[in-house]
């Protein structure tokens, strides 16, 4: 059973950085993907970043592209995702949520092909 924990969410000043942690574990394949959702307040949630965890391509949204930085540490099927959040911006506070599917990433984020999902880390900019 796959399971993920968020951990690293906290209140910072806009143009600061926070990094995201997702331990995941679980995977009985070798390739999967991870990818970091937000939910902001009152919005739909929306796709940010994937790594695939075989090949560590990674595929990012507009919205965070050349700010946010996805990365991995693998141990033996577990997993350590990080989402580095830097030049962070009014409009980046939400809910961070990461979630797994046993297949590759692709370069659009839809919610509806994650089975596993995390309960979440909540994120606060300060403008």
């Amino acid at each position: 059973q796959v399971q993920l924990a968020e951990s690293g969410g906290g209140s910072v000043q806009a143009g600061g950085s926070l990094r995201l942690s997702c331990a995941a574990s679980g995977f009985s394949g070798s390739t999967n993907c991870v990818t970091w959702f937000r939910q902001p307040p009152g919005k739909e949630r929306e796709g940010v970043a994937s790594i695939n965890t075989r090949s560590a391509a990674t595929y990012y949204a507009d919205s965070v592209q050349g700010r946010f930085t996805i990365s991995l540490d693998k141990d033996n099927n577990k997993y350590t995702v990080y989402l580095q959040m830097n030049s962070l911006k009014p409009e980046d506070p939400a809910l961070y949520y990461c979630a797994a599917r046993a297949f590759s990433c692709g370069s659009t984020f839809y919610a509806r092909l994650y089975s596993y999902w995390g309960f979440g880390t909540q994120v606060t900019v300060d403008s």
